[in-house]
């Protein structure tokens, strides 16, 4: 449990070392508030991305300016014309990403990273099958339906081994973090899966998480060729959403793994990179945090998603017990956000303007809960979501980590809120701030 004093002290020091990144820093005072802490935070990030800015004013999408490296923070860029060739140079997101070896391809977003991944394994895998676990991120399902039709969407129930392998198809495991806790326990489970490539979307697991370093364990155990695919835009700028940044790593095969596994790698990390070229996918460098890779940068970000894991077993708690029959998922394997289930069919307008209510009658309230599309803010975030394994539209209520008190307090407003609206069939037109604490 989290006090508000602990809380700020917290965020005062993700402040500090945000303000340590510009040539100026700004005079910043403690904050005595969490509506000052974000202030300050987007105040902060505006700046770094204006000096940037200034700093760089001769900077073009063709390189021209610049006799050496153009850096940000501690990246250095190489790149000629358009970013087509965009090399990168830096630390890695990841926290345990120290091999030289693995190969790294930054894109201008998670689903620009994702798609010329598919579409490339499209050209090498032709007609594979690629199994998706239930709780698949929606867009890269839409994704292969729609423009990677030349493989065979598979949908599990619960992992691969459930699905027999067909003789002379390869077989493609969209492993994605979004999956129930159930699906990911139960595919790491699955002994000798018969895969010949894992793509796992780390997205929704910290850069630093245990089960990623499980699923590579895992990987590594069975010789699988995998590749990580995530975007950096959510979890990995303290809260900011700094810019739209996505990648790919193509993790380094042990050296005893089949020369055909290591070549088919080695082939696909090729074909993407044309792909991120043909597609016009690659990264802006103004959209790498300068303030990545610093051992307190890790060490705020840890601190950061240990908050919100705890917030989110309070919230499944209490909504299991205040608001048992409408949950939809309260137990996602990544543990940021639950769903809400409307007790009848909604349309998606009509569960978006359901979750633009809800927020809109608990900030009358002064409770920090806002109308978002997107997660790891210092708010919590509501809106509609597309529930893929019972396709239906749900809300999900993002947590933040905000001090456990007061996102208790945003829980209980909910669970009120909620109450209310499914018993009357209307929206209620107010909410009281509760005071009671959930146990």
């Amino acid at each position: 449990m989290e006090t508000l004093e602990a809380y700020l002290d917290r965020k005062h020091e993700e402040l500090a070392l945000l303000n340590s990144f510009l040539c100026t820093p700004l005079e910043l005072r403690r904050p005595v508030s969490v509506v000052e802490v974000i202030e300050q935070k987007f105040r902060v990030a505006a700046a770094l991305k204006a000096e940037h800015a200034l700093h760089d004013w001769a900077l073009t999408e063709t390189a021209w300016a610049h006799q050496d490296r153009l850096r940000v923070g501690p990246f250095e860029f190489n790149y000629d014309y358009q970013r087509a060739d965009l090399e990168v140079r830096g630390p890695s997101f990841y926290q345990f990403d120290r091999s030289a070896a693995n190969e790294t391809i930054y894109t201008s977003s998670g689903m620009a990273a994702i798609s010329a991944l598919l579409l490339s394994s499209v050209r090498l895998m032709r007609d594979a099958d690629i199994l998706v676990l239930p709780g698949s991120y929606g867009e890269t399902l839409e994704l292969i339906e729609s423009h990677a039709r030349q493989l065979r969407l598979v949908r599990l129930k619960s992992s691969p081994g459930e699905v027999e392998s067909r003789a002379g198809r390869l077989r493609i495991l969209l492993f994605d973090s979004c999956a129930p806790m159930a699906a990911f326990e139960a595919t790491l489970h699955c002994a000798r899966p018969q895969l010949d490539l894992v793509i796992f979307d780390t997205t929704c697991f910290s850069s630093g998480s245990g089960r990623i370093r499980r699923v590579l364990r895992w990987a590594r155990r069975w010789e699988l060729p995998i590749v990580l695919v995530r975007s950096h835009t959510k979890l990995d700028s303290l809260g900011l959403e700094y810019g739209r940044l996505g990648s790919a790593v193509f993790v380094t095969c042990e050296e005893h793994v089949a020369t055909a596994k290591q070549e088919r790698l080695e082939n696909l990390a090729s074909e993407m990179r044309n792909a991120v070229r043909l597609f016009g996918g690659a990264a802006l460098p103004a959209h790498f945090p300068p303030y990545v890779g610093t051992k307190l940068y890790r060490a705020l970000t840890d601190r950061r998603v240990a908050a919100i894991l705890r917030n989110s077993r309070r919230t499944a708690h209490h909504f299991a017990s205040a608001l048992p029959g409408s949950t939809a998922e309260l137990h996602f394997a990544h543990g940021l956000y639950v769903t809400l289930a409307p007790a009848r069919m909604l349309e998606e307008k009509q569960t978006k303007q359901m979750a633009a209510d809800l927020c809109g009658d608990l900030k009358k309230a002064g409770l920090p809960l806002r109308h978002a599309g997107s997660f790891g803010f210092d708010f919590g975030a509501a809106e509609w979501f597309h529930d893929t394994t019972r396709n239906r539209c749900v809300v999900r209520i993002a947590v933040p980590d905000l001090p456990t008190p007061l996102w208790d307090q945003v829980v209980q407003a909910v669970v009120g809120w909620w109450s209310m609206h499914e018993d009357r069939g209307k929206t209620p037109s107010s909410v009281s701030r509760p005071q009671a604490v959930i146990p």
